[in-house]
């Protein structure tokens, strides 16, 4: 499975992005899906998860009620819509694809696309 991120930028605090997961090679619709990011000099964190059929979805604490995760297995796709975006969201977002796992860690994703940066400024 290959998985391409898009959708990264520069916004201003409270603004929106949505950032897009296409995968290739693979259909998606056995995997759970996730998104991750990576701050400069900080650990990868997890931020969102959804199952293979897009009916469950978890979020991080300090995320939750502003980004919403969605899935396209037609499409086989993946997107992370973020409101309410604030500085401490500047980071790396990676998607990442599991069989038979949603979870929040990223040793359990076999598979992550390369990131893109969203810059959140004050």
């Amino acid at each position: 499975v290959q998985l391409q991120a898009s959708g990264g930028g520069l916004v201003q605090a409270g603004g929106s992005l949505r950032l897009s997961c296409a995968a290739s090679g693979r259909a998606l619709r056995s995997y759970g899906m996730g998104w991750f990011r990576q701050a400069p000099g900080k650990e990868r964190e997890f931020v969102a998860a959804t199952n293979w059929s897009g009916t469950m979805a978890y979020y991080a604490e300090s995320v939750k009620g502003r980004f919403t995760i969605s899935r396209d297995n037609a499409k086989n796709t993946v997107a992370l819509r973020m409101n309410s975006l604030k500085p401490e969201d500047t980071a790396v977002y990676y998607c990442a694809a599991a069989p038979n796992y949603s979870g929040s860690s990223p040793g359990g994703y076999r598979y992550f696309g390369q990131g893109t940066l969203v810059t959140v400024s004050s």
